[in-house]
Formats: C-alpha cells, structure tokens, sequence
C-alpha cells in the first residue's frame, strides 16, 4: 500500500460504521488521503418531489352559521393566507383540541394560525400578518391545493 491509502482495518472500521448506521455514503478525508464508503442502495428510492401545480378552482366553503351564505374572497377584505405545500388542513393540534385560531381572533405575525399535514408531516404554519382572522375558507380535515386561500386577516 502507498501512503496515500487507508490501511485495510480503517476500511473494515467504516464499512462497519455505515452498515451500523444504516448510512448511505460516508467519506474520510486525512490530509491528502480521502475514502468513501458506500452503504447498500436502499429498496424504496427516495420520493421525488411533487410538482408545484396551479391550484384549481374550488367553491369556498365558510366555518359559517348554517342559512348563511359564503361571502366571496376579495383582497380588499384582507391579507389571503394561502396554503405553501399541497395537504389536508388542520385547525387544531389535536381533534381535542381549540382550533389555533377563529374568525375573530387577533394574530401577531409569527403566530401558529394552521398546520398542513403532506405525506404524513405536520407543518406549523405561522401567520405573515398582524390582524384579525376575518374569514376561514376550509374546514379542518379539507384538502388544500398549494397556494389555494384559506383563510383572511385583515
């Protein structure tokens, strides 16, 4: 072996260290000696990410009394919260839980107002408005669209 190589019982060390961790890849580098071990190939490929398409159109559906109609969404009414990934729409942590926010509410920018589950991930999503909540557009357990308006603060 060369100096530029690794001895075989560091090999067998790392091998033994990706095949421990369950890792795909790890490389040394030591001065001017460098190795990468590869671990096994897994046997589900990684998810491709989903493709961003336009949201299409839906009727709204207000948390609103039962008789009264849905308003239609303007800008001049507020600030449009829009949904940032495709998923289903929580209004609360929990099915126990107080939804996070209710028409009405005052939010501070930063303020937790929704989680979006996709592929099995909840996602917090915080207010970018100060304001009252002036409309929720779904109901908690809907599926959204990416960037399809939820909810109105104005």
């Amino acid at each position: 072996m060369s100096d530029k190589s690794f001895d075989l019982d560091t090999v067998k060390k790392l091998a033994e260290l990706v095949k421990k961790n369950d890792l795909g890849e790890i490389t040394v580098t030591d001065g001017d000696k460098r190795i990468t071990v590869k671990g096994r190939v897994c046997a589900v490929p990684p998810v491709p990410p989903m493709p961003m398409m336009p949201p299409m159109p839906q009727p709204a559906a207000v948390s609103a009394p039962a008789g009264e109609a849905p308003k239609a969404e303007t800008a001049a009414d507020g600030n449009e919260v829009k949904a940032p990934i495709v998923g289903t729409f929580y209004a609360a942590p929990s099915p126990d839980s107080e939804p996070f926010v209710k028409v009405g509410s005052q939010v501070k920018k930063g303020d937790t107002i929704f989680i979006i589950e996709s592929m099995k991930v909840m996602s917090e999503v915080q207010s970018e408005f100060d304001g009252v909540v002036k409309k929720i557009l779904v109901n908690s357990g809907d599926p959204v669209d990416f960037d399809q308006t939820l909810m109105v603060i104005g």
